[in-house]
């Protein structure tokens, strides 16, 4: 009987988080979708969720949290997730509906062909692989390898995008314009001559990568409101991925799609600077007395009284 208790329990905690998700929180993260593909540069990301009973399949299977959010030239920075059985890239092409401008993305080509998007790709990556292959050598084969000298071209890049980020979007255009592109060039040049190396290998996989991407990792020079890597996304995302080593699993698509919702409301009122808590405070007090004439817009972060910045408040990383 306690047992029983328990699980009626955890469904009715479950179907409260579902229809206050449902009444009062979608209708906030459908008009924050709105102002989203309304920006002209954003970042994209997934991750997998396990669902125990899935709509599509027979068995519990793998799932995906995808998250979209803007970039930092954003005047407010909003982060959204969106809960897909599957990682088809009609996904990206159906959320991305409406959008034209710039993608931040770590090379994953469901993101790619979607008309009025400009993929960008992810510095952090290429230079994630040369750090592999350069960790299987033995220390004193690392000086002066080819792993190194590829790591080394990496950190120069970003090198310079550390001297000039806090200069205004012409200017950081302009010195990537005449700093990183003849590093690049001579990157991509220099990566190449490489056609001897085991494709298999560590520094195989790297130049791979390198090479493949090369249209889409020089993109970041040609808009000075553009960043070096997808980093933005991938610490958007980290607090889900983090959240999923304890609950392990949504149990119905339903539950999923809630979790993407609150997910995403909190993880934008945090970008903003605000308390979760005070702020959902503010939402589940307010919306259901919206009148008729007013607008969702009141609820929006950056339209939050007062009262919602509060000790756990932080500041945006913009």
């Amino acid at each position: 009987l306690r047992q029983k208790g328990i699980e009626l329990s955890r469904q009715t905690m479950s179907n409260w988080f579902i229809t206050a998700s449902n009444l009062w929180l979608e209708p906030l993260y459908d008009r924050l979708k709105e102002l989203l593909l309304r920006e002209n540069v954003l970042h994209a990301d997934e991750t997998t969720l396990k669902v125990l009973r899935p709509k599509e399949k027979q068995t519990p299977g793998k799932s995906y949290m995808w998250l979209y959010r803007t970039s930092g030239s954003a005047e407010n920075p909003i982060v959204l997730y969106d809960y897909q059985p599957n990682r088809k890239a009609e996904n990206a092409k159906n959320f991305l509906k409406g959008f034209k401008g710039w993608l931040h993305t770590d090379g994953y080509t469901a993101y790619r062909g979607i008309n009025g998007v400009t993929v960008v790709g992810c510095w952090a990556h290429a230079r994630r692989k040369f750090c592999e292959a350069l960790e299987v050598l033995k220390e004193e084969q690392r000086k002066g390898s080819t792993a190194a000298t590829g790591l080394d071209y990496c950190n120069k890049l970003y090198a310079i995008e550390r001297k000039i980020k806090n200069l205004s979007f012409e200017n950081r255009l302009k010195e990537r314009q005449e700093q990183a592109k003849p590093l690049l060039d001579a990157f991509f040049a220099w990566a190449k001559t490489l056609d001897s190396i085991a494709p298999k290998s560590k520094l195989g996989k790297a130049i791979y990568y390198l090479t493949e991407e090369e249209p889409y990792l020089r993109r970041y020079i040609e808009d000075g409101r553009l960043e070096i890597d997808n980093n933005r996304a991938e610490r958007s995302i980290k607090p889900f991925v983090i959240g999923r080593k304890n609950w392990l699993f949504a149990n119905t698509p339903s539950g999923a799609k809630a979790s993407a919702t609150v997910f995403s409301i909190i993880e934008t009122v945090k970008e903003n600077g605000l308390d979760p808590y005070e702020y959902l405070k503010f939402i589940f007090t307010k919306a259901p007395n919206l009148k008729e004439d007013e607008s969702t817009d009141v609820l929006l972060p950056w339209n939050a009284p007062d009262c919602c910045r509060g000790k756990l408040s932080v500041t945006s990383d913009k």
